[in-house]
């Protein structure tokens, strides 16, 4: 069974403009795999980075600071000496894990096509 959709213009342009917002929220590519590492639980800088391979520093430094700017992850300093510094998903971030979830199903489907 398929469902029909009637689209008007201004509806397409809400959808578009939402989505932009969305990406805007997210920033860079290396969000989505830090996303993605801290649904697993908190963790500190470089388990990110171990856990990320390629990553330099500064983006993924660049990544972490759009992310809390957003209020995507939040950041947890712990009074140690050296300090401790640990990442973790706020709510706003949580509610992401179902759009984690299907980007993962279609890369299972369609990543790596077998001819």
């Amino acid at each position: 069974m398929f469902i029909t959709i009637e689209y008007r213009k201004e509806d397409e342009e809400k959808c578009l403009s939402t989505i932009k917002q969305a990406l805007q929220v997210l920033g860079g590519k290396w969000s989505f795999l830090v996303l993605t590492q801290l649904y697993i639980g908190p963790q500190r800088f470089n388990q990110l980075r171990k856990q990320l391979g390629d990553i330099n520093t500064k983006s993924l430094t660049d990544t972490l600071r759009h992310l809390e700017q957003n209020e995507v992850i939040q950041r947890t300093v712990f009074p140690t000496v050296p300090v401790t510094v640990e990442y973790s998903l706020t709510e706003k971030g949580r509610d992401f894990q179902a759009v984690l979830l299907e980007m993962y199903n279609w890369g299972h489907k369609w990543g790596e096509q077998q001819d």
